[in-house]
């Protein structure tokens, strides 16, 4: 797996893409990737026949939820952003 990683990485580097640019878009795509995933983490952290008597608790939830809307509202602000400039 290392090697692999590396060779990549030496690809990326002969191609001619900007190191930054290529962390810019990847933060980007894991900005739109992790709000759906952290719903799916909520919903089957909270699924008894899943967790049994592990389920989240009040605060968790409260905390699980809160960044759920907060990550699907900088996803969505971003792509309105996007869509004025």
């Amino acid at each position: 797996m290392i090697a692999a990683s590396t060779l990549i990485g030496m690809l990326i580097n002969f191609l001619g893409i900007s190191p930054i640019r290529a962390l810019f878009w990847t933060a980007v795509i894991n900005g739109f990737v992790a709000p759906p995933l952290l719903l799916i983490i909520m919903l089957v952290s909270n699924n008894r026949e899943i967790m049994g008597d592990r389920v989240n608790g009040k605060v968790s939830n409260v905390l699980g939820w809160a960044a759920t809307a907060a990550m699907f509202a900088a996803a969505i602000g971003l792509l309105i952003t996007w869509g004025r400039s």
